[in-house]
């Protein structure tokens, strides 16, 4: 060291990191807040008496356990983040999510085709957002019970009023490679994370457009702010983040079809009679807290047979798993 002044930071240095820490400060109280503000606008919309009402809410009480929120919210596929279930959520952490910013571009065959906010969502959907408990399958054999917040995408569907020509939806994941880590780590992906949907599907009124769970706004690593809950499929069909959504008059592709199409189906109907080609499907672990695994036996259509049957009464199921 020459002077004492070599331990001084020069000045032009010294005035930038503090405009970076304070920043720095701004965004991350206005994620903050975002957060709070978005979490409180849920809960004024949830509608508690519809949620009594729920179809398939009474046979489930029977049947199954609502997986504890620590499981729910730490045990995730989120593939853009993490390759592993308990990486995702850490992974998350470092995503300034502004839910009032969020958009969601409608194109394709829709008469009300363009960029909606999430509240504008909410509210072609009807205003409000219920809780449904739901079964959730996932196609590596493993089972959760969760208790979500949404709207239904069958009402959503109708106002944004499709066009006869329309027979599929598509919808598209954020794909953002300085946030989402392994989106530049994983180019042999088709990125974005895509997935789709007959029209029918969409207007079945099982079909959910999730905001929330266990009374909160949905975390990061479940696919905040907004993702797409199907019950009766397997889970990798629940598409996370959503940012655009498109009506389409042909079958869409989807990035598991487009990654192995031996395995992973369009349709991808949970059914215990099609065993994926590197494992069973007849049964499920259930994930609790328990030291050993439980199973138990896998339902057709993940146990909404009743509901959803009447989709698929001409399709080969095995030809169309």
């Amino acid at each position: 060291m020459n002077s004492k002044t070599d331990f001084i930071t020069p000045e032009e240095k010294f005035i930038n990191r503090r405009a970076f820490m304070r920043n720095s400060l701004f965004a991350s109280v206005a994620m903050a807040f975002s957060q709070i503000a978005w979490a409180e606008s849920l809960k004024s919309k949830i509608n508690y008496s519809q949620a009594k009402k729920n179809l398939g809410f009474s046979q489930l009480l029977k049947t199954d356990t609502l997986t504890s929120e620590e499981i729910a919210t730490s045990y995730n596929n989120f593939y853009e983040f993490s390759l592993e279930k308990d990486g995702v959520k850490s992974n998350t952490e470092k995503w300034n999510l502004l839910t009032d910013s969020w958009r969601v571009e409608v194109s394709g065959l829709a008469e009300k085709a363009k960029t909606y906010s999430l509240d504008d969502l909410i509210s072609l959907a009807g205003g409000q957002v219920e809780e449904r408990i739901y079964r959730f399958r996932c196609v590596e054999a493993w089972s959760m019970v969760v208790p979500w917040i949404g709207f239904s995408l069958a009402d959503l569907v109708k106002n944004l009023k499709p066009k006869k020509e329309a027979k599929y939806i598509k919808f598209y994941s954020m794909s953002d490679s300085k946030i989402m880590p392994n989106i530049s780590k994983l180019p042999q992906y088709p990125w974005p994370y895509t997935e789709g949907l007959t029209l029918e599907e969409a207007l079945n009124p099982l079909t959910l457009m999730a905001t929330g769970m266990y009374q909160k706004a949905l975390p990061k690593q479940n696919g905040a702010p907004l993702r797409l809950i199907v019950p009766w499929k397997y889970g990798f069909k629940s598409i996370k983040s959503i940012v655009k959504i498109e009506f389409t008059d042909k079958q869409p592709s989807t990035l598991w079809q487009d990654l192995a199409p031996d395995e992973y189906g369009f349709y991808a109907n949970v059914n215990p009679e099609v065993s994926h080609p590197r494992w069973s499907q007849a049964t499920e672990r259930i994930l609790d807290k328990g030291f050993f695994p439980k199973r138990k036996p896998t339902l057709l259509y993940n146990g909404y047979e009743k509901e959803v049957a009447y989709l698929y009464k001409n399709l080969d199921l095995k030809k169309n798993y």
